[in-house]
Order: C-alpha cells, then sequence, then structure tokens
C-alpha cells in the first residue's frame, strides 16, 4: 500500500509524470490502526530514533509503535520511497494520515482509491 501512495505523491500515475517536477496529487489514509505486517515483522522490525545525545539511540519493535501511535508506520514507509532532498520534502507535506474513519478534509471532497 505505502509503494502506491509513494506512486500517487510523485505523480507516477500521470501520463505527464516529470521526475523534477511535483506533479502528484495529495492523499488521505484513514483507519491506519488496521495496518497488516506479513510475517514476523510485527516482532523483527524496528524503529530507531536517535536524540542527539551520546547513548540517545532509542528502539521500539513494530508491534507496541503500532499499538502506540500507528500513524508513524505508514509515514516513515512512504517518506523512505519519496526523493531526499526539497522535491521530496514538499511531496511529503501532501500525505496525510488518521487513525479511525473521521478526518477533516471532507470539504475538499476527496475521491476514494482502491489498492
Amino acid at each position: 500500500m505505502c509503494a502506491k501512495i509513494a506512486a500517487v505523491l510523485r505523480g507516477k500515475t500521470k501520463a505527464y509524470y516529470t521526475p523534477h517536477v511535483d506533479t502528484g496529487d495529495y492523499i488521505i489514509v484513514i483507519n491506519c490502526e488496521k495496518i497488516v505486517l506479513t510475517g514476523n515483522k510485527l516482532d523483527q522490525k524496528m524503529y530507531d530514533h536517535f536524540t542527539g545525545y551520546p547513548g540517545g539511540l532509542k528502539e521500539e519493535v513494530a508491534r507496541s509503535l503500532i499499538a502506540r501511535r500507528p500513524e508513524v508506520v505508514i509515514e516513515r514507509a512512504v517518506k523512505g520511497m519519496l526523493p531526499k532532498n526539497r522535491l521530496g520534502r514538499k511531496m511529503y507535506k501532501k500525505l496525510f494520515v488518521y487513525v479511525g474513519a473521521d478526518h477533516p478534509h471532507t470539504a475538499q471532497q476527496p475521491k476514494e482509491l482502491k489498492f
């Protein structure tokens, strides 16, 4: 799912895709707490964060991160698939991930995108 989200954010699903231009669409992901990881990834996949202090490497297993903040798993997966430059940061700002089915973007009349 995250690979398809990254392709839509980049604009690769459009006929006029250009690598150096942001032609992607906005993406709203709802019900992110229902994410499914295959195999043993729930217990073996580690997410790490460095605080900047000596000995400040914090590691967390995917199971506890999904229980605590499920939107982070999708955001980090998509961000890793986008370009690592100012264009990629601009594309990443078009991604909105929410826990539950409610989101504040109903006025924009979003269309459902099936994966």
